[in-house]
């Protein structure tokens, strides 16, 4: 389980908490998310700590607790230390700082809210962003004594890239600058200067003291030449409009509910617009079209969903569709695209690498991808965008994308649900990147996914075999394009339709202009994966001789498959006897430093560890090796 998953859950359990705790008046106060954010002691956990403490949220119990934490935690020498009501972790406790991300739910007569308590940790900015990603308002503290500092302009960047376009900027530990307007109205100043160029629609100043509760929840008569309304009033009557009813129709397909024979339905969650029975409505990335028959709920079936809810549907046509396609009304599609462009927020403690293959993860759309290039970093202290080959540990960047497979999306800034994704690392299977879709590369701005009358599934059976690509991979003289070569004869004597892609002959024409550096072989095996792919999709069984090397790009290319159509061969030659087959010299130049990057000497060779097919390339003949391919083929009915 991703980190965004966990805290997607732990909101979801504030909710169902504030939900019971409201009892008669659920559903009659609207409801508010919000979160704290800001550098490392600037009082947030303290801040949210008084909110609960003042809205008498705090029970007997925990009362009790917190004075006992209060003197063997505490920051305040003994006294109540409020931030101990959300620092709930024993490390938290331990150094007085806030690590993980923390939902509270609170209520007042006029409104509901949950607030995301966000590290300010400059090590922890990745749990910040997730924190935010869900909120409608961000509240930016400020220690009074430090002003506007480098934390604080990252956070504000990071919140605007996510769209939270409304901040409370609170000027806390005002009792320790002695309640000065002036050090308050700098510190104001500074910030809107440098707000001017985040795209924010309202910045709203209070000061307080989150410690002595004052500008908290009542006026404080300390900061009487402040004339507006304390932090929680302002909090009750802030305006966040819904705006996904005004938005397109996107619903997400979840998963296919086929109970019987006699009923398949699409279950889902609505995020954006709305649907009633009768829509002509377009399934993406397919491109098919139908029209919205019933809209199904446990309680009845209904005449119009809404953004939220969650409702299966089916159509009068009977066509395919599979978890993660986007349904949407004909005349207002998303976008399709397999190179996009995205805000990445680099949260791994490695370095982003370009060319590497990460696992994206957008709704219930699961890809792989790889960036291609860095177009700009941005600076956080300026603003600036300027030029870099990586991004490291929060760092933010534009970079452009490819992807195994197109995604449905929409910009950003149009759906907040459809616009953003993660990046996946594939061995840890830790989060390192939240992205937000800018859009299609630009050269994809004009290029559509066009559904085919005739398919694959037609095109192979016109051949009488079963379309798949046979990945040879080994060392160099390991006997893989000789084997390949023999494969391909023999099916071809049995009338088969293939093609043979070799790894010699495609650096003369597809791939002539790469060389043999990491990014070069990772980019041939893309190119060829993608031609293996065109060829398969022609119903052809496709041989792929290359060495290719790296683990990462196997994946790749496998991911560009349908299950069961790559079939990864592993050549396991052991490297003296590829040496003693060395034709063209190769090795003795490598060793001699003539060649640099050669594959078994200086740059490594990653075995494969869960090869469909093993051949003992020093033991057995090529002829033999063939037919024991064959013999393989055939049992799995591919021939």
């Amino acid at each position: 389980m991703t980190e965004l998953t966990q805290e997607k859950e732990q909101e979801q359990s504030a909710v169902e908490f504030g939900q019971a705790m409201d009892d008669n008046n659920i559903g009659q106060k609207s409801l508010l998310r919000f979160l704290t954010c800001g550098s490392v002691d600037d009082g947030k956990s303290t801040l949210i700590g008084r909110l609960l403490y003042d809205s008498k949220l705090v029970a007997e119990d925990q009362l009790q607790s917190l004075k006992k934490d209060s003197k063997a935690h505490g920051t305040q020498h003994g006294e109540l230390d409020l931030a101990l009501l959300v620092d709930g972790l024993q490390a938290e406790r331990e150094q007085g700082i806030t690590i993980d991300v923390a939902y509270r739910y609170f209520s007042t007569l006029k409104r509901k809210f949950i607030v995301a308590d966000t590290p300010g940790h400059e090590q922890y900015t990745r749990n910040m962003a997730t924190g935010a990603s869900t909120c409608d308002m961000a509240v930016i503290l400020i220690d009074a004594r430090k002003g506007v500092i480098t934390q604080t302009k990252r956070h504000s960047c990071i919140v605007s890239m996510l769209g939270i376009k409304n901040v409370v900027l609170a000027v806390n530990k005002m009792d320790l600058v002695e309640y000065s307007e002036e050090r308050y109205n700098e510190i104001v100043a500074d910030y809107i200067e440098f707000a001017e160029k985040l795209d924010l629609n309202s910045i709203h100043p209070i000061p307080i003291s989150a410690l002595n509760g004052e500008n908290v929840t009542t006026k404080s008569e300390e900061l009487s030449w402040y004339e507006g309304p304390s932090l929680l009033a302002f909090l009750e009557i802030f305006d966040v409009p819904d705006k996904r009813a005004s938005q397109a129709l996107r619903y997400p397909v979840q998963w296919v509910n086929r109970p019987d024979l006699n009923f398949r339905g699409f279950s889902g969650t609505l995020t954006s617009g709305q649907v009633k029975v009768g829509d002509e409505i377009v399934v993406l990335p397919s491109g098919k079209e139908s029209t919205v028959d019933r809209i199904v709920t446990y309680d009845g079936d209904l005449e119009e969903a809404n953004p939220g809810q969650s409702v299966t549907l089916t159509l009068k046509d009977e066509i395919d569709i599979s978890r993660g396609d986007v349904i949407a009304h004909k005349e207002n599609r998303p976008c399709i695209a397999q190179q996009i462009e995205a805000s990445l927020i680099w949260l791994s403690e490695e370095p982003l690498q370009i060319g590497r293959a990460y696992q994206l993860k957008a709704g219930h759309q699961t890809v792989i991808a790889t960036v291609s290039r860095i177009d700009h970093k941005l600076d956080v202290n300026t603003l600036e965008e300027i030029e870099d080959k990586q991004l490291s540990t929060n760092d933010v960047g534009v970079c452009e994308l490819n992807l195994s497979k197109p995604i449905v999306f929409d910009p950003y800034t149009n759906n907040l649900e459809t616009g953003n994704f993660i990046l996946i690392d594939r061995l840890t299977n830790g989060t390192v990147s939240a992205g937000l879709v800018k859009g299609a590369d630009r050269r994809a701005d004009n290029v559509h996914w066009q559904h085919m009358a005739v398919d694959k599934t037609a095109r192979a059976l016109a051949k009488g075999q079963k379309p798949c690509c046979l990945w040879f991979t080994g060392l160099s003289g390991s006997g893989k394009s000789t084997i390949a070569n023999v494969l391909e004869s023999k099916l071809h004597l049995g009338t088969h339709h293939t093609y043979l892609l070799d790894g010699d002959n495609v650096r003369h024409g597809l791939n002539r202009d790469l060389g043999f550096s990491d990014e070069d072989r990772t980019e041939n095996i893309r190119r060829v994966a993608e031609a293996a792919k065109l060829m398969v999709d022609a119903g052809l069984i496709v041989m792929v001789s290359f060495i290719s090397p790296f683990k990462a790009d196997r994946r790749l290319a496998r991911s560009l498959f349908d299950d069961g159509e790559f079939i990864e061969i592993h050549v396991d030659t052991p490297l003296d006897v590829c040496e003693t087959r060395d034709i063209k010299g190769l090795y003795a130049k490598a060793r001699a430093g003539e060649i640099k990057q050669f594959t078994g000497i200086d740059s490594a060779y990653e075995e494969p560890e869960n090869a469909e097919i093993v051949l003992a390339g020093a033991e057995t003949s090529p002829e033999d090796l063939a037919d024991e391919v064959m013999n393989i083929l055939r049992r799995e009915q591919i021939i």
